[in-house]
Parts: C-alpha cells; structure tokens; sequence
C-alpha cells in the first residue's frame, strides 16, 4: 500500500517548474541550452528594496510577525491598492502571503466544497486547475483561441456559469500569452456577473505594471465597484520588482473571507519572511520610477521576439499587451517530419524538438490549456533572444512536409 494520498493522483507537477529544472541539468551536463521557460524577470531587485532588507535585518526585524502580514505592509499594499486602483481596504480586507501562489491557495482552500465549480479562461497559468483540484473543486477550463485575442469573450463566460460556479479566476495581463483587458472588454464581462450574484471573482493581478504601448490597466472591482464584496483582488511584488525570490505576495477583499485566508495560513507556513515584509513595505512605497524604464526593455524585446517568430515558417504570433510572454501557434507545423523522419503530432512533440536540435527551451501549449502553441518567455537580454528565435527559425525551416493545418 502507498504512503501517498489519494490527492496526489489528481494533479500533476508544474510543467514551467519542470523545464526549468531540465534546462539547468542539460546545462550542467555542457550542453549549449536557452532557456526560455522561466517567468521571472532577469532584472535584479531594485538597490533600495535590498538596502531595506539589509536595514531591517540589522534592525532586528527576524521575528514571528502577524500570520497574514505586519501592519506596516498591510498599509503600504492599502495605499497601493486606492493609489493605482481606486480601491479602498482596511487592514482587515487584507493579507499577505508567502507568494501569489500561497494567497490564490489559501483563497481556494477557505472558499471551494467538493463540486464547487471554477471557471478558468484558457490558456491559463499551469497552477490554476491543479490548486482548484486539491481543493476538492471542479476547474471548469473555458477556451479563449487566438481569434478572440486569447481573451474570455462574454457570452463563452455567460455559457460557463452553471448554479454549482463559485469562482471566475481572470488573469489580465495574462500568462502565459500576455493578453490584457481594456476598460471596455473588462466591463463587458463584469456585466456578466453583476447577473450571477453567487459567482465570485479571483482577480490575479501580478502582471498590473508590466504593460506596452499606452495600455491602460483595470482590475474588475474598480470596473465595477458592485462586485466589490465578492472579489479577491490578488497581486504582489514578484513580476513588477523583480523580487521572485522573496516570496511575497497579497490581496484584499471581503473581511470574512481574508479572516479564512489567515485561518489556513496559520495551519501551514504562518507568516511570510518578516524581512521580505519590511523590504516589500518600501518597494511599495517607494519611486516607482524604474517600473516604465524597465517596461521598456521588455516592449524591445517583445517587438523582435514578436517579429522574429513570424518569421519562422509555421509560427504565427500575436503581439500581447503586457507581461512578458508571447504564445506563438505552431499549428503551421503540426504534421511535418523533422530531419530524422519524425512526425510532429503535437506541441509537446514540437518543443521537445526544438530542445534537442536547437537547445531551445520552451513549455508546450498542452500545459496551459490550449494547443497547438508554445510559451516563449522574453524576460532576458536581447542578444538572447535573438539567437534563440535564429534557432527556432533554423529548427522550422529544417522541418518537411506539409503541415495538417495547411
């Protein structure tokens, strides 16, 4: 008999995870790879965010805090959240944990009964349907393709919503393919579920910053203040301060749900790294400045990924709105045989190729939802990002055949 639960059978690894931990074994074998799987900014910490951690360890700020975050934190992300969202909290609307991840799951833990339905826009970040599983909830995966900008169109939400629904999860910018909603589309599905007063809204918003070319960032509860009390308005300092590592993330929302939050958060880790709080406090608060000169980089990048890409035979890739992953289709090459005689079935098969002929690193579109694509992430440098898309050319460019979708 196994040691293991039951739970366990019904989610998978993540896949990002796990390219990213393939790219660094072939590395440390001597292979020549590039990696392009990881979502995380090559942007160190901002100086005086890691200047206040120094300070707050030579502080004495190394104790137990508050489970779900000190004051100081709780009233810098309130300041954040009136200041670039227009939305107003007390302490007791908010909590912190260790990562956007843990907040999106202590949300669903506190919240999901067995059948509980969540729908997901798909493409989707790979942890969404697998946390909603481990709460005993039904994901309820709805497609958002590349016609409709990789966007949930209102009439697909409206034929999602069944009276077992709970959660809507919306990710804008999104990952993996960067899409984002205007004032317009977000009202068009907030008016959606001003219908379905049962129907709760998850709201990841840790992409907030990271937008190109005059895009105009909205949340749905600042949209439409009515769905104030059932929307968990989820963010952090991850993507935006480049502060991975630190593990810090947040949200606001109904008292009595925050109050759940805290609840399982003291059952498993307790309270976030109390100097990842304190450095968080002045990121927070400080000269946001660097955000727009950061973003810029990334919008050269995206620009020649974007380019590049459609100029690979088979690709075709629309340019997002923010964050900084393009989702290419490879439908244009499903079908066709590699140099050694080997059909191309799926993306997998595709990103699995470009891996061993190339050195490229890529996570299929299977793992997001929606196929046939793959997610490039161009969060490094330029000259990186040049030979990689070299290569992809190269590697398509070697391909025979006719692809299936020609």
């Amino acid at each position: 008999m196994s040691i293991l639960a039951d739970r366990l059978s019904r989610i998978k690894p993540s896949p990002t995870l796990a390219v990213t931990a393939r790219v660094k074994q072939l590395k440390d074998e001597g292979r020549d790879i590039i990696g392009l799987g990881a979502g995380e900014p090559d942007f160190d910490t901002p100086d005086f965010v890691k200047e206040a951690a120094k300070a707050a360890i030579d502080n004495g700020e190394t104790k137990y805090t508050v489970v779900d975050g000190t004051n100081e934190l709780k009233d810098a992300i309130i300041a954040k959240f009136k200041r670039d969202n227009g939305l107003n909290y007390e302490r007791n609307q908010i909590t912190v944990g260790t990562g956007g991840k843990q907040v999106l799951y202590n949300a669903l833990m506190a919240s999901v009964n067995p059948g509980d339905e969540v729908i997901i826009p798909a493409p989707y970040w790979v942890s969404y349907p697998d946390m909603v599983l481990l709460a005993e909830g039904t994901p309820v995966p709805v497609a958002c393709p590349k016609e409709n900008n990789f966007k949930l169109q209102p009439a697909d939400l409206e034929a999602a919503i069944t009276p077992k629904t709970k959660w809507l999860i919306l990710n804008s910018p999104s990952n993996p393919t960067g899409a984002a909603y205007t004032r317009e589309e977000m009202k068009a599905l907030t008016d959606v579920l001003v219908k379905h007063p049962h129907v709760w809204v998850m709201s990841d918003d840790m992409y907030e910053h990271i937008v190109y070319d005059g895009f105009e960032f909205v949340t749905p509860a600042q949209v439409e203040p009515s769905l104030y009390e059932r929307t968990l308005t989820c963010n952090g300092v991850s993507k935006s301060y480049s502060m991975t590592g630190w593990r810090i993330g947040y949200a606001g929302g109904p008292a009595e749900l925050i109050k759940g939050i805290a609840k399982i958060q003291s059952q498993s880790t307790s309270n976030p790294s109390s100097v990842s709080q304190a450095a968080s406090v002045v990121a927070l608060n400080g000269d946001q400045s660097f955000l727009q000169e950061r973003n810029d980089a990334f919008k050269e990048r995206r620009d020649t990924v974007v380019q590049m890409l459609n100029d690979a035979d088979g690709i075709e890739c629309l340019t997002p709105e923010g964050a900084f992953y393009v989702y290419p289709s490879c439908a244009g090459v499903i079908g066709k045989k590699t140099p050694e005689g080997k059909t191309i079935e799926s993306d997998s098969d595709f990103v699995t190729y470009l891996l061993e002929t190339e050195g490229v690193a890529c996570v299929q579109g299977e793992a997001f939802g929606l196929s046939p694509a793959f997610r490039i992430s161009y969060a490094t440098s330029l000259d990186v990002l040049k030979e990689a898309c070299t290569r992809i050319q190269r590697a398509c460019a070697a391909l025979q055949g006719e692809a299936k979708a020609a």
